[in-house]
C-alpha cells in the first residue's frame, strides 16, 4: 500500500510525550502544574484516610487536625531532604544560589523527609487527642501511597527526574531545550518515564495494603510498616537501575538507594517486632477476649 505524499511528510513521533506547559497565570499569580499535582495527591490521600478513619468509628475531624500540621511539616521536610541530602551542591556549591532552595515550584521534594517531618507533627497532634500514633499511621498508610502516586505526575510536567535512555515504545520524550536534558545526547533520545513507574508501583501498593488490611486486620502499626517496605523497595530499584538526575553519591551509590534500603529494613524489622508483640498479647489474653 502506498501512502499519500502528504502523510509521508508527517513526522512520526516515538514514545510518550512530555507536556509543553508547566502552569498558567491568574493575573500576577502563576499556578504551577507541579503544585497542582502535589495538592491533588494530598486531597486524594486525605479523602482515603478520612474514609478509613470513619470506618473505624473514629472522629473524622481528627484527620483534618493532623493534616493541618502534618502537611506543612511534610512539605518543609520534603524540601529540606532534597536540598540538604539529595543535591546540596546544587544549592550551596560553587556558582549556586542558596535562595533557590525556596523555589519549590521548580521541583525537588524528597518523600523520605516528608514522612519523617509529617510523622513528627502527626505524633504531636495525636498525643493532644489521646490517640496512639500507630492507629493513625495504619489508617493513613494507603493514603500516603495514593498521594505519592498522584504527586509524582508533577515530575512529568516539569520534565524532570526521568531515567536512563531507552528504546522501549513507552520511552519518554524530553524537550532538548529543557535544562534537564542530559548533555551529549541527541535530540530524539527517549528516557525511562520513572515518574510513571513509581506512580504505578504506588497505586499497586494502595490496592495491596487495602487487601491485606481487609484480610488480616493489620493494626498496631503493622500496616504502616508494610508501607515502608513496599515504597522503599520500589524506590530503591528505580534509583539503583534507572535514575540519572543529579544526586549525592555515598559509597558508590545514589543516596536514595541507601535511604530506601533503610526504609525496607526498618519496615521489615518493625513488622516482625509488632507481629511478635501482637502474638504474645493474644496468647496472654483470656479466650473470651480473643473472640
Amino acid at each position: 500500500m502506498t501512502l499519500p505524499p502528504v502523510l509521508l511528510s508527517v513526522p512520526v513521533h516515538r514514545g510518550l510525550p512530555s507536556p509543553d506547559w508547566s502552569g498558567f497565570s491568574l493575573g500576577p499569580l502563576t499556578v504551577h502544574a507541579y503544585a497542582l499535582c502535589i495538592l491533588a495527591g494530598i486531597a486524594a490521600g486525605l479523602w482515603l484516610t478520612t474514609r478509613r478513619w470513619a470506618a473505624r468509628g473514629l472522629d473524622p475531624d481528627v484527620v483534618w487536625d493532623v493534616a493541618m500540621w502534618a502537611v506543612p511539616a511534610g512539605i518543609v521536610g520534603a524540601r529540606a531532604y532534597h536540598v540538604l541530602i539529595t543535591d546540596p551542591a546544587g544549592y550551596f556549591g560553587p556558582g549556586a544560589d542558596p535562595l533557590d532552595a525556596l523555589r519549590i515550584w521548580e521541583g525537588g521534594l524528597g518523600i523520605m523527609g516528608a514522612v519523617a517531618f509529617g510523622a513528627a507533627a502527626a505524633w504531636w497532634v495525636c498525643r493532644r487527642h489521646g490517640i496512639r500514633l500507630s492507629v493513625f499511621a495504619d489508617a493513613v498508610a494507603p493514603g500516603l501511597l495514593l498521594a505519592q502516586a498522584i504527586g509524582r505526575w508533577g515530575n512529568w510536567f516539569n520534565q524532570e527526574l526521568f531515567g536512563r535512555p531507552t528504546d522501549l515504545p513507552w520511552g519518554l520524550r524530553i524537550d532538548p531545550a529543557s535544562p534537564n536534558f542530559p548533555d551529549g545526547l541527541p535530540a530524539g533520545t527517549l528516557f525511562h518515564p520513572t515518574f510513571l513507574y513509581e506512580s504505578l508501583w504506588n497505586l499497586a501498593g494502595v490496592v495491596l495494603l487495602l487487601a491485606l488490611d481487609r484480610r488480616f486486620r493489620l493494626d498496631g502499626g503493622r500496616l504502616f510498616a508494610l508501607y515502608l517496605v513496599h515504597y522503599g523497595l520500589g524506590r530503591m530499584l528505580i534509583e539503583l537501575l534507572l535514575r540519572i538526575d543529579p544526586s549525592l553519591i555515598v559509597l558508590g551509590q545514589r543516596v536514595h538507594v541507601w535511604t530506601s534500603l533503610g526504609l525496607v529494613l526498618l519496615g521489615g524489622v518493625l513488622f516482625a517486632v509488632l507481629t511478635r508483640r501482637r502474638a504474645r498479647g493474644d496468647a496472654g489474653a483470656p479466650a473470651a477476649a480473643r473472640g
